[in-house]
C-alpha cells in the first residue's frame, strides 16, 4: 500500500496529533516526536510469531486474560503512545482495551531491529516502568538472547537474561516458560536479518 502523509512540523507531537495519522501509518509517539519505524524483517517476525504462539496457548488455556501484537496502539500518556511487538493484559485488567490500550499491559515483549533498539531499551523502557508494566522482555535476534526485567517501584531490574539454549520464565505468568533453542531456530531465517 502506498499512500503520501503530510505531517505538519511541530517540536512536540500529542495523541490527538497522532490520532489524525492514516490507519497502518509506521509510526510511533515517543517523547512527543513521530518517530518512524519500518515494517520488521521476516526475522523478526518468524521470533514474534514463535514467542506470541506460546504465549496465546498458555494464556488462553487457563483464561488468563489477552494477548496482543503490533500494530497496536498503547497510550500511556499525552506524549508516548507505542506499539509493542507482543503485550499480555490479565483478565483482572481488560477494562483498559478501548479504541486502544489505555493504560500499562502486564507484560510487555519487545523483539531489537537497528532501527528500534535504541528506543525500546531507553525512552520505552522508562515508561513502561514508570507506568506500571509488571514485566518487560527484551528478545535480541542478533544475539539469540532473552532478557526478563520486573518492575521494583516504577523501574524495571533484570532477573533473568539467557543466549543461546536454556530457558526463560515469566514471574507473572508463573508456568509460562519459553526455551531459547525453540525460539531462534534458524531454520535460514538469519539470512533475512
Amino acid at each position: 500500500m502506498k499512500y503520501e502523509i503530510n505531517i505538519p512540523s511541530k517540536e512536540f507531537y500529542t495523541y490527538e496529533d497522532y490520532a489524525k495519522l492514516p490507519e497502518g501509518a509506521p509510526y510511533q509517539l515517543i517523547g512527543g516526536k513521530l518517530i518512524m519505524t519500518p515494517s520488521p524483517t521476516p526475522f523478526h517476525q518468524y521470533i514474534s510469531s514463535r514467542i506470541e504462539k506460546r504465549l496465546i496457548d498458555f494464556v488462553e488455556k487457563s483464561n488468563l486474560g489477552l494477548v496482543f501484537h503490533a500494530p497496536l496502539d498503547v497510550y500511556f500518556e499525552e506524549k508516548e503512545t507505542y506499539q509493542p511487538d507482543i503485550i499480555y493484559i490479565s483478565k483482572e485488567r481488560l477494562n483498559i482495551i478501548e479504541d486502544r490500550i489505555k493504560g500499562a499491559p502486564d507484560l510487555v515483549m519487545e523483539i531489537l531491529s537497528p532501527s528500534t533498539a535504541y528506543y525500546d531499551l531507553r525512552r520505552k523502557a522508562r515508561t513502561y516502568a514508570k507506568h506500571g508494566v509488571k514485566e518487560y522482555w527484551i528478545v535480541d535476534p542478533m544475539e539469540k538472547s532473552i532478557e526478563v526485567y520486573k518492575n521494583k517501584d516504577g523501574t524495571f531490574e533484570l532477573v533473568q537474561k539467557a543466549e543461546d539454549e536454556g530457558n526463560i520464565k515469566s514471574l507473572i505468568l508463573p508456568g509460562f516458560e519459553i526455551e531459547l533453542q525453540h525460539i531462534f531456530v534458524d531454520r535460514n531465517m538469519s539470512n533475512f536479518l
